[in-house]
């Protein structure tokens, strides 16, 4: 490709709203540009990149036995009523109507329209295992759309669906889903780790996220400084190794705390550590109240509240909530004196270990001391019900956790019959008796890899792309078009480097040299090739991207070079 009739506006300057490194180069570079908030446009060099990817996911998908179709964006709001999430998936989901008044959403995921393909099509275990994926635009009306490709509006997504007869299958797909991911993120030279996850509103239990590790990653990830654990902060679960006080139990005395309603003012007041007071915090869990209690230093996780109780929708009450069931306002909660018909109590692990504690007396500005457990307050649960901390036990039993930011770039679920239930996907056993089929679930966010691989592989000058995925594979830079020798070997090289089915960028333009050499640090194609004053010699200059040294060799050596 000549560069003087490509399309690959570069930019001087750092556009003023782009927030993160791979969005300000993938601006500056001329691989993107954004047409409206979280929607963006892919420009020619953004495109091979984005293909370059996709193969690489075929590739992988193909060898773990899926196959490859295409299914409409817009999908009739009938489908997701049958699967319950029309109302249940949220905002974030771009609901229309067509000129017939009917309700169509554009697809946010595709297990709806799936599961309605498949069960039209298979109904005997005979036609089953069955893998199907596609790469195709999604839509989701985000809130805050922001850090470029990272958290998009409309985005490139590589989604399969795996049907099964029984759990064995599923398990035997999902294992070889596991290894086909992890191919496609090595192949792509990310630095990731798979992380035991949350299926949130796609349903299911057995899941894991692809998290490429970042700072600008949205997500938390708690792993091991000693084994391969690792799980998102949501889903870590605490050992429960707490060592229970052999104080003496003392009698239980309501004191007075005026105006001190968080745990630090409390402990401090009363010149009690926060590890010996526990927060008790009023949450809706579906349609039942709950009161959670967590030790002073810990918070309470709301993603294993919501596992525990297997419940669709978790939120903490409001104020209003707590006055009216517990007689006082935020900060003065507690679990004495409550009718637990009405409210449960779960209590965390690291509470029920606590001897002589101190806690809110659902009475504003009053706090008890020396509670204890099943003497004081007889928890309904006690459950690990908190997040991990930095510096916990590993939750394998090998080493501390530590903390690392990750962007997240693929996510696989084990679904069960949750879709096939609802919708009626239903295939004739060995015994001919019907049975829900059993449905996996593999995601690849396609277009959010491009910021993902920009985010790590870059420099002070530009882009550093892996050579798996570059636009092109060399970049032949002409110093000085108008020089007939340097002209004729530009051609030359590049022609021959086409031949050989080398992907080229020939640098042809009548521009200044310092412009040239910007661009191709800014682009970032892993090979530059310079065609300068020694070119009536036949000697051309070597560099590659990931290296300051320029090499100076023979148009014969170049071609073994590359």
């Amino acid at each position: 490709m000549r560069q003087s009739n490509f399309f690959a506006p570069t930019l001087r300057e750092v556009p003023a709203d782009a927030d993160t490194k791979s969005q300000q180069l993938l601006l500056r570079a001329g691989y993107i540009r954004q047409n409206a908030a979280g929607i963006y446009s892919y420009l020619p060099l953004g495109l091979k990149v984005l293909k370059n990817i996709e193969n690489i996911v075929r590739d992988e998908m193909d060898k773990a036995g899926a196959v490859e179709l295409l299914m409409p964006a817009l999908a009739p709001a009938e489908l997701w009523m049958e699967s319950e999430r029309w109302f249940s998936y949220g905002p974030e989901l771009m609901r229309m109507k067509d000129r017939h008044n009917r309700d169509f959403a554009l697809g946010a995921t595709h297990e709806e329209v799936v599961t309605d393909l498949i069960r039209n099509e298979i109904n005997t275990y005979k036609k089953l295992p069955l893998t199907v994926y596609q790469i195709q635009n999604k839509f989701r009306d985000e809130k805050r759309p922001r850090f470029g490709l990272l958290r998009g509006r409309e985005f490139l997504m590589k989604d399969a669906y795996s049907f099964h007869s029984n759990k064995e299958s599923l398990d035997d797909v999902y294992n070889k889903m596991f290894t086909a991911y992890s191919n496609v993120f090595t192949r792509l030279g990310l630095n990731f780790r798979a992380v035991i996850a949350d299926s949130g509103a796609m349903g299911g239990k057995d899941t894991h996220e692809f998290m490429v590790l970042s700072e600008i990653g949205e997500d938390t990830i708690a792993y091991s400084d000693t084994s391969s654990y690792a799980a998102n902060i949501e889903m870590a679960p605490c050992l429960n190794n707490y060592e229970k006080s052999i104080d003496e139990i003392l009698t239980l005395e309501e004191v007075e705390t005026i105006d001190k309603r968080s745990i630090e003012d409390v402990a401090s007041y009363l010149g009690l550590e926060t590890v010996k007071c526990f927060k008790s915090m009023l949450f809706k869990v579906d349609e039942k109240f709950v009161l959670v209690l967590a030790r002073g230093d810990h918070e309470v996780n709301d993603i294993k509240l919501k596992n525990l109780y297997s419940a669709s929708n978790v939120e903490l009450a409001t104020e209003e909530d707590a006055k009216r069931l517990l007689g006082a306002n935020f900060g003065s909660l507690g679990p004495i004196n409550i009718d637990t018909n009405k409210i449960d109590i779960v209590a965390d692990n690291a509470v029920a270990a606590i001897v002589n504690a101190c806690c809110g007396a659902n009475k504003n500005d009053y706090h008890y001391t020396n509670v204890n457990i099943n003497r004081d307050y007889k928890p309904t649960i006690v459950a690990d019900i908190r997040f991990i901390k930095e510096g916990d036990a590993s939750p394998d039993g090998q080493g501390i956790v530590k903390f690392a930011k990750g962007i997240e770039v693929g996510h696989i679920f084990k679904l069960g019959t949750r879709y096939s239930e609802y919708m009626k996907a239903n295939f004739l056993d060995e015994n001919g008796k019907q049975q829900p089929m059993i449905m996996g679930c593999y995601g690849i966010g396609v277009s959010r890899l491009i910021s993902a691989i920009a985010e790590t592989c870059n420099d002070e000058k530009g882009l550093v792309w892996p050579n798996a995925v570059a636009p092109f594979d060399v970049h032949v830079v002409v110093v000085n078009p108008k020089d007939q020798d340097q002209k004729e070997l530009g051609e030359k090289i590049y022609e021959n480097l086409m031949s050989k089915k080398c992907k080229v960028l020939l640098d042809d333009r009548n521009e200044r040299p310092g412009v040239k050499f910007a661009d191709a640090d800014l682009i970032g194609i892993p090979v530059r090739v310079t065609i300068g004053k020694k070119s009536a010699e036949n000697i051309v200059e070597f560099k590659q991207r990931t290296s300051d040294e320029v090499i100076e060799i023979t148009v014969e050596e170049l071609y073994n070079k590359i």
